[in-house]
């Protein structure tokens, strides 16, 4: 019996749907599924992602923004009885439906990777495993260590917020229609809220964000010219023991962290 017929990609959705099926098999295997786990998975596009997650987890709840591609996966309801379909934007998506301990595994849409990764971050509590499909260059941001060009405010959040492994690159043949950017597949086990306050952790947001606004300045001039006092900031570094002179990039996460805590 035929499948069905699917409409062109939409380009402003990102819509670049895998079709390697081994691509899908180490997926499930990174993923580590066991037949009591919820899965998440956001953008299920033509189903071929879902198809394996409904054989190897409990429940899966597929949140899918475009309405042709939403229509096209409920008419294959009756092949997954355990897939929970819905017509929603997943940055608008209650993460607190979501039973704790729910898996995510997804092919994000690299136009809103960024946003959609740091929502699932805020979640983390409830969501303690992601299995992310990304563009390359994003990954490599994530995993990205003080002192290179990568490292960033992405960096410091992401490893702030869970301990995260790149774990293979993903050929853009294994795509149709084919991306202009290579892809990876990372993933992330998160660590639970607490490391600071949810006040501190605000400010640490904040602060990393000012600390990179200007990467050719030192930390300092960038804090000072995002508003920040000099003399708490300059207090800090030598109570670390950083120079004056370094930039944000050579701050680990914990230096971040300790420079929150001490620039009140």
């Amino acid at each position: 019996m035929p499948g069905p017929s699917y409409p062109p990609a939409i380009k402003r959705l990102g819509q670049n749907f895998l079709i390697d099926p081994n691509i899908v098999r180490k997926i499930i295997a990174l993923a580590d599924l066991t037949s009591e786990d919820t899965v998440f998975e956001v953008g299920p596009g033509r189903g071929v992602l879902t198809e394996a997650l409904s054989r190897a987890a409990r429940r899966v709840v597929a949140v899918e923004i475009d309405p042709t591609l939403h229509g096209l996966l409920l008419a294959r309801q009756a092949e997954w009885p355990n897939v929970e379909l819905v017509c929603e934007d997943a940055l608008a998506y209650p993460i607190e439906r979501l039973p704790p301990g729910a898996i995510v595994v997804a092919n994000l849409p690299y136009y809103l990777s960024t946003p959609l990764l740091f929502r699932l971050l805020d979640g983390r509590d409830r969501l303690p495993r992601m299995v992310l499909m990304l563009q390359n260059e994003v990954a490599d941001r994530l995993v990205a260590e003080p002192g290179g060009s990568d490292y960033g405010v992405l960096s410091v959040m992401a490893q702030y917020a869970a301990d995260i492994t790149k774990a293979f690159k993903v050929s853009a043949n294994c795509f149709r229609p084919r991306p202009e950017v290579g892809s990876a597949v990372v993933l992330l086990k998160t660590r639970a809220s607490g490391r600071l306050g949810s006040e501190e952790e605000m400010r640490l947001r904040l602060l990393v964000k000012a600390s990179f606004a200007h990467r050719r300045k030192t930390l300092i001039n960038s804090l000072r010219d995002e508003g920040y006092k000099i003399e708490p900031v300059m207090t800090a570094l030598q109570q670390l023991k950083l120079s004056p002179a370094c930039r944000a990039e050579t701050l680990s996460v914990e230096q971040f962290m300790e420079l929150t805590q001490r620039c009140v």
